[in-house]
């Protein structure tokens, strides 16, 4: 009996998911979206600088760039179109939940030289409740003189209520 109650109910489960795929309705939407004056990303060079998909926010890579001449300039700047491109899709930097930056280095020390003004934005643009972050070193990017490109994901509203259970690390002990 207990066999039988399993596979029914696998079934049942399997037959929602097909009629949800035969159902354009229960799918969720794709919007693509873009900010003031990133239209040309669509039109000229085929990618969408947001999709939107449901609650889900993808943000193209945004090339640090900008009037700015140094590095923290351009990485600001950056972080400002970033929040621009959320808005588009209704979301906020509170919002994001990934984000992932190629920083331009030719060896672990440059990166890590390199990678410091970013930091320095990242702990200003994100006082709490952290997205993951991967970082990323690479030779060359698209966008020419740019220092670090990123890219994000957001869920629309799930910075309003972010919990951080994650500990303080313990301060070393004066013996070592």
């Amino acid at each position: 009996m207990r066999i039988r109650l399993l596979m029914l109910g696998l079934l049942g489960t399997c037959c929602v998911a097909a009629v949800q795929a035969q159902d354009p309705a229960a799918a969720p939407t794709r919007e693509h979206l873009a900010p003031e004056g990133w239209e040309d990303s669509y039109h000229s060079l085929h990618y969408t600088p947001v999709v939107k998909i449901g609650e889900r926010v993808i943000v193209s890579g945004i090339p640090a760039g900008g009037p700015g001449k140094a590095d923290e300039e351009k990485i600001r700047w950056m972080f400002e179109q970033l929040e621009a491109h959320l808005e588009k899709a209704g979301a906020t930097l509170e919002d994001v939940v990934e984000l992932t930056s190629f920083h331009v280095a030719t060896d672990n020390a440059d990166f890590r030289r390199r990678i410091e003004p970013m930091l320095k934005v990242h702990r200003e643009v994100f006082r709490d409740h952290y997205p993951a972050w991967t970082a990323v070193g690479t030779t060359a990017l698209y966008s020419a003189g740019a220092p670090v490109e990123l890219r994000a994901e957001a869920i629309i509203g799930s910075g309003r209520a972010a919990k951080a259970a994650i500990p303080l690390p313990k301060p070393p002990s004066p013996d070592k």
